[in-house]
């Protein structure tokens, strides 16, 4: 998916860039950047690929020939990025998070009529970062920019650009399925510094002695000096923040719209667990454990309401290896992965374990750990996802994207079950209460070979996560915008 963090302060503020957009390693795989200003130098920039090294070893040798008062960076899953763009608005640096899913069109519209061109990359493709800035310099202002270009993409567009003044323009995607909050820091006795910060994650506003100024709304722009906020845009009336920010994204210490990952986690697996209560099934369980790592808090909810033993039957093993993608070969990665993986043979041998996971997407990731628990003595294992069945690949963002919803192990699944016709039905496959739903459940278990399988349901999710259901989007699971 990927983060981004932009400050400016009275004072240089390429080391809080640095170590914000650092925190923001979980969100990203593939390359970092950053981009700073100032009166003498004007702008610099660097990119790297993060693949085979994190961002903080790519880019602590370059932060040492940076200076400036404004900066910004950011984490990507997929374009270099930030980009530096010379238009009719001025020279700025500019970085996106989101996913255009009709590039392709608006690439073709915007050539037919510009008579322009596109800077293409070695596969042919446009940069996405530069196709936005293309939606926003046919405007007179960066306000009227940012709108049109929300009001055009089709996807999730959040915002952060760096003026060649210094001052910088955050803004929230369209519909608010992303995070943007400002920071503001006050100087002190120790620390003459003072100024605000834009970022994806609040924790690492915090880390760098930022308060919690706002977050921003639904397409909401704001202007971004040392000195002040000033609003350029006010928020849109409808909000659809993506529900997987709590059950899948979110560092653990995250807070989003005022909900803490960490605790809704814990909610949604309690809810879980009631469920299987009331249904009285997985009542004999020897322990509870967590697909690391996100699907931890999950069990120790659901541990908790349950009053099993939450345990850890198998750790990573991650001082060599702390991340399985980082070879680029994908047989190496699949073995790295399976390497990572060491059982604590006293607490599986002969035990019925539930493991909770957050999500089960193609389904190959818990094939192969249910075979390793099984091959290391495993009696029974039950598996409870913290999100309902996968059944549309995601538009919005880069979670749950595929070539083809049949790509999804649930949708296969139904596939299977009852051909072509089954997909009218999906709203009763993802209910466990239905005939349908029951189906999809037993033979998902069968071909994982487990002894039984849930899913938290739509609703379970919403309640855990405690907004309106009207202000979170859960098209991957419905198919609802």
């Amino acid at each position: 998916m990927g983060g981004f963090f932009g400050a400016v302060c009275n004072e240089d503020a390429v080391t809080d860039v640095f170590f914000g957009v650092d925190y923001h390693s979980h969100l990203g795989t593939r390359r970092g950047g950053m981009a700073c200003v100032n009166d003498e130098i004007g702008f610099q920039r660097y990119i790297h690929s993060i693949e085979n090294s994190p961002f903080r070893t790519k880019f602590e040798d370059d932060i040492t020939k940076m200076q400036g008062r404004s900066c910004i960076g950011c984490i990507s899953d997929s374009d270099p990025q930030p980009i530096l763009i010379r238009s009719n608005l001025g020279v700025y640096a500019i970085a996106v998070v989101g996913v255009v899913s009709n590039a392709d069109a608006l690439i073709k519209q915007y050539l037919a009529f510009s008579g322009g061109h596109f800077t293409a990359m070695t596969s042919g493709k446009i940069n996405t970062i530069e196709l936005v800035s293309a939606l926003i310099n046919q405007k007179s202002s960066f306000e009227e920019g940012i709108r049109f270009a929300h009001d055009m993409i089709e996807g999730t567009a959040s915002i952060l650009i760096l003026r060649e003044d210094g001052s910088l323009i955050a803004a929230r995607d369209r519909w608010g399925r992303l995070p943007l909050i400002i920071g503001r820091k006050e100087p002190t006795e120790d620390n003459p510094s003072y100024g605000h910060c834009a970022t994806f994650e609040d924790f690492a506003m915090r880390k760098l002695d930022y308060v919690f100024e706002r977050e921003l709304g639904p397409g909401e722009i704001v202007r971004i000096t040392a000195d002040e906020i000033t609003q350029l845009a006010p928020p849109r009336k409808e909000k659809r923040i993506c529900a997987f920010l709590w059950t899948y994204y979110g560092y653990p210490n995250a807070v989003y719209e005022g909900i803490n990952v960490e605790a809704m986690r814990m909610k949604n697996g309690q809810i879980m667990a009631r469920a299987d209560k009331a249904d009285g099934v997985a009542q004999d369980i020897d322990y509870v454990a967590g697909m690391p790592d996100s699907g931890v808090p999950h069990a120790i909810g659901y541990a908790n309401e349950s009053h099993i033993p939450y345990a850890r039957p198998f750790v990573k093993y991650t001082p060599t290896w702390p991340r399985s993608f980082m070879p680029t070969n994908q047989s190496m990665r699949n073995k790295i992965a399976k390497m990572k993986q060491i059982p604590v043979h006293a607490l599986i041998e002969d035990k019925k374990l539930l493991f909770v996971d957050d999500s089960i997407v193609r389904g190959t990731q818990i094939r192969e750990t249910v075979d390793f628990l099984y091959d290391n003595g495993a009696k029974e294992v039950h598996i409870r996802s913290a999100c309902p069945p996968i059944m549309f690949g995601c538009k919005f963002l880069n979670f749950s994207r595929s070539n083809s919803d049949m790509e999804l192990i649930a949708r296969k699944t139904i596939q299977e079950l009852e051909g072509d016709e089954g997909h009218k039905y999906i709203a009763e496959y993802s209910d466990a209460s239905t005939e349908r739903g029951k189906k999809l459940r037993a033979a998902m278990a069968q071909k994982f070979k487990l002894t039984s399988l849930q899913f938290q349901s739509v609703e379970g999710v919403i309640e855990a996560i405690g907004l309106p259901a009207d202000q979170i989007c859960t098209y991957c699971w419905t198919g609802k915008d």
